[in-house]
């Protein structure tokens, strides 16, 4: 296998067969760098302890190789941070910032520390510094797009180190020590081309390697693509490659070195691979894998998969270090493979090859949903129907393949949004994604992601005009705001998809909203207006003949009022939820209720009524085999005997509640509780 290159321009390249990663030029640079840690900043010269942590700057173009030279740095003091190094790109390939709130999540996670989903960016950020307050560790800010950015992750710890990679400078950032980059000297950038051309090529006529570099201006990533070009023709001379781009310069027809080599290697390449480079540029998040480069050039996986090995190996993509095939563009080629895409395809073909690779993504979720399904026959036949290579082997290895490719599916749901002209297929993407995630990871795990996907359903639904879907999206997203502590936006939102719920004349999103409002308002401790909602959602699930749902309602509004301290309403809808299970069967609902309206009955002061009650709801809880409820009124029959005058009896109650809970724990652990709650995409599309 041939080497490959890690990270252009400064120039790290990782060498197959167990050869050591070699770092190329930059000596002065690294020496400076190194020295401005240990200078003293200005609040230590004026007598004050820094505020903050340090912030070293290291500037240049893509493709420069700045983020080679951070991670250089990085591998040289991280010894010195024993809290570890944390990483995080601050810019997409097509160079759109991420924003500030998904880059400190993705720091809170390195962590391992909780994020809830939803949460704003300033509590994320403000959890950020919290968190590194007391470490000392180093944080690399890859493609950082502004100062902003920057100023926002940063710690304020001074025992913590800041190295971010820009463009550009950081104004606003005080006492940032800059570090700007230029080309490669010429003998490092020579043996940058001998990695790839071999000694003997450059020994015979090192003027010509020389005058290469020099045509290249010692750009690392113009370098590494002439070399990647002269290691793919061994009789090419060295002279040659260098006089053809010395006359492109004299030409004046590219304006920089990278995009005279990008130039001439993409005029060699074979047609299909001439084709496919340019499309890659759609690739979301610049992630690439065989599918998607399939997709978009409209060829097999085999085909693409080989095509994207020959780029590799020529420099013009990386292969990313991951359990299944992924590669990536570098940021400094996605701007020239734009431009390319956009010279040689129609906006209709760029349209149609961005549809083919969403099409694709949505039958690969598909298939990573249907391998958790094969219980029943008709799942097995509709999973066997679909084309062999977008089918998994395993349900394992399907979860392995959401959880890697989860950024690119992620960023395929935000660009298929942002399109706008491709709403149909985002809606049919983002149902998909959510059923595979909440089939594989769950609600709770996949909460932050699930929150995301909510929020990009309702602005197409908003968009589109599509009131059914808007209500389901602002039903889950107000759910995630309720869990997480937000009461009064999941509020706002439950209203607004009550709303939308009526223009849709929804029935269930009605009565689904009226009875969240009613949640909300009794986390509030509102219970007048919680026990109003719970009744208006009550009328809707009678008015449609829904007994089971009216018979919990009954329970939702006796509730409200028992935290109110009515406990004469409290008993007549518990009594009403009682008699409503009583006619559905369901059992083990009947004996809660019955538990329920015994407690109540204990707050109201009557005892001997609860004491019946309660033997009631023992024996239905034994038909329920219900064996944790039958040692709760155990306990309820104990505290109602003591309140009666019999300890004796109560004693016996309670050691029966003991010995039933001691019968149940081995039991518990052997089945711990699963994560089943589902997540609703409500869509237009039958096929889904």
């Amino acid at each position: 296998m041939t080497d490959q290159v890690v990270h252009p321009g400064g120039v790290r390249l990782s060498a197959h067969e167990g050869t050591r990663d070699h770092f190329l030029g930059r000596t002065r640079e690294l020496k400076e760098l190194r020295a401005d840690i240990e200078r003293a900043g200005l609040d230590t010269l004026s007598g004050r302890k820094a505020p903050r942590a340090r912030v070293l700057l290291i500037a240049g173009r893509p493709g420069s190789g700045r983020t080679a030279l951070a991670e250089e740095l990085v591998r040289k003091v991280e010894g010195r941070y024993p809290d570890g190094v944390l990483r995080a790109r601050l810019s997409e390939p097509d160079g759109t910032p991420v924003p500030i709130a998904r880059a400190a999540r993705e720091l809170l996670a390195a962590l391992e520390l909780p994020a809830p989903a939803g949460a704003a960016e300033d509590d994320l950020t403000q959890a950020l510094r919290t968190a590194l307050a007391d470490r000392r560790a180093l944080l690399l800010l890859d493609d950082a797009a502004g100062a902003e950015q920057v100023d926002a992750l940063l710690p304020q710890a001074p025992d913590c180190l800041v190295v971010a990679v820009s463009s550009g400078p950081l104004t606003g950032i005080a006492d940032v020590r800059p570090c700007t980059l230029g080309g490669l000297d010429t003998k490092s950038a020579v043996e940058l081309l001998t990695r790839y051309t071999g000694t003997v090529r450059i020994t015979v006529d090192p003027r010509s390697a020389e005058s290469l570099a020099e045509a290249c201006q010692g750009h690392p990533a113009a370098l590494v693509l002439a070399g990647g070009w002269l290691a793919a023709r061994p009789k090419a001379a060295v002279s040659d490659l260098a006089k053809r781009l010395h006359t492109a310069a004299e030409d004046g027809t590219d304006g920089t070195p990278l995009a005279r080599v990008f130039r001439h290697v993409h005029s060699e390449l074979p047609g299909p691979a001439a084709r496919m480079l340019p499309l890659l540029s759609l690739a979301p998040a610049g992630l690439i894998d065989p599918h998607t480069a399939s997709s978009l050039a409209g060829c097999s996986v085999s085909t693409a998969r080989a095509v994207l090995d020959d780029l590799v190996a020529l420099g013009l993509l990386r292969a990313v270090d991951s359990p299944l095939p992924q590669y990536d563009v570098p940021g400094c080629l996605h701007p020239l493979l734009r431009a390319y895409a956009q010279a040689q395809e129609r906006p209709a073909e760029l349209q149609l090859a961005r549809a083919r690779m969403l099409e694709r993504t949505v039958r690969l979720l598909q298939a990573c949903r249907a391998i958790t399904e094969t219980d029943s026959p008709q799942a097995r036949e509709k999973l066997n129907a679909m084309p062999h290579e977008v089918r998994f082997p395993t349900p394992r290895a399907a979860a392995d393949w959401l959880l890697i490719r989860r950024p690119a599916l992620l960023a395929s749901a935000r660009l298929a949004v942002a399109d706008g002209e491709l709403d149909t297929l985002a809606r049919r993407l983002m149902s998909q994604l959510v059923r595979a995630m909440v089939a594989h990871v769950g609600t709770q795990s996949a909460a932050h992601d699930l929150y995301e996907v909510h929020s990009l359903v309702l602005d197409v639904a908003e968009r589109r005009g599509l009131p059914r879907e808007q209500a389901a999206a602002l039903l889950n997203l107000g759910d995630v705001d309720a869990q997480t502590g937000r009461t009064q936006d999941a509020l706002a939102r439950y209203r607004s998809a009550l709303d939308a719920g009526r223009r849709a004349n929804d029935p269930y999103a009605i009565g689904r909203a009226m009875e969240s409002v009613g949640g909300a308002y009794q986390e509030l401790a509102d219970h007048d207006r919680a026990a109003d909602w719970f009744g208006r959602a009550l009328a809707e699930r009678l008015a449609r003949g829904e007994r089971d749902q009216a018979a919990r309602l009954y329970g939702r509004i006796a509730t409200a009022h028992t935290y109110a301290g009515r406990y004469g309403e409290a008993l007549r809808n518990w009594r009403a939820a009682v008699a409503g299970y009583r006619r559905s069967g369901d059992v083990a609902a009947h004996a809660r209720a019955l538990s329920e309206l015994a407690r109540v009955q204990e707050y109201a002061g009557r005892f001997e009524e609860s004491l019946r009650t309660c033997h009631e709801a023992v024996e239905w809880a034994r038909r329920a085999d219900d064996v944790r409820l039958q040692a709760a009124l155990q306990l309820r029959l104990a505290d109602t005997l003591e309140h009666l005058g019999d300890p004796t009896a109560a004693r016996l109650h309670r050691a029966a509640a003991g010995r039933m809970l001691d019968q149940e724990a081995p039991n518990d652990e052997a089945s711990p509780k699963q994560d089943v709650e589902a997540c609703e995409i409500r869509s237009a599309s039958s096929e889904d």
